[in-house]
């Protein structure tokens, strides 16, 4: 199997680090980004083909020169898993799960660092389905919500970049996030996230996917 180059976007716990724990053992190549490389988290001891960089998504003047930097990196993949949950104002929540994911892919794109074909996911949340309502939400709800529907008005334009597009719902995991109660080993989401991104098509794009490959209603 021909090795990868993957990016992954929030790489210091939880779904991101296990992202980079598995990319490295298949052989790929990663580059990961984690707010300090001075405290890295656990890709620290990991081992493989890996480049740690730094990033708060937060920061636009650092993403755009971040991008800048990874512009001939001609990634095969580019994975968007920053995000926050509790004990943050809406203002926060938004700025961090919405507004970054889009501004950080867009940066990165408009840079040149995906290669032609390339793969984009985002991850998202079954919590932030409209389900048919047009009803605003709130808190960690309404800030996946509102990523939804800028993922949904950006994807035509991602797809000229040469982009096959995506949000992932990765399930109820058991992270620092998910808690210790959620069903679903880490692993095991990461798993299957792999299995849906090694078998993207055109077809796929610009619509939302679970982590088992099932579609998921907006």
């Amino acid at each position: 199997m021909t090795s990868k180059t993957i990016l992954i976007i929030g790489a210091s716990r939880g779904i991101g680090a296990e992202l980079v724990r598995q990319y490295l053992a298949a052989g790929d190549t990663v580059h990961a980004t984690v707010r300090d490389v001075a405290s890295p988290g656990e890709p620290a001891a990991l081992n493989g083909n890996l480049t740690l960089h730094q990033l708060d998504v937060r920061d636009v003047s650092r993403t755009l020169e971040f991008a800048a930097a990874m512009g001939t990196a001609q990634l095969d993949v580019i994975i968007h898993s920053a995000g926050i949950y509790r004990g943050h104002t809406q203002e926060e929540l938004i700025e961090v799960n919405a507004v970054a994911p889009i501004r950080t892919v867009e940066a990165l794109l408009d840079a040149g660092a995906l290669r032609p074909g390339g793969t984009v996911a985002i991850m998202t949340s079954q919590l932030g389905a409209r389900r048919g309502s047009s009803k605003t939400k709130g808190g960690y709800s309404g800030s996946k919500m509102a990523l939804n529907d800028e993922f949904r008005l950006r994807a035509a334009g991602w797809a000229d970049h040469g982009a096959t597009a995506i949000v992932i719902h990765p399930g109820w995991v058991r992270t620092d996030m998910g808690g210790d109660s959620a069903p679903l080993a880490v692993e095991d989401s990461v798993a299957g996230i792999r299995r849906l991104l090694a078998n993207l098509s055109p077809d796929h794009h610009g619509r939302f996917w679970t982590w088992d490959g099932r579609e998921h209603p907006w």
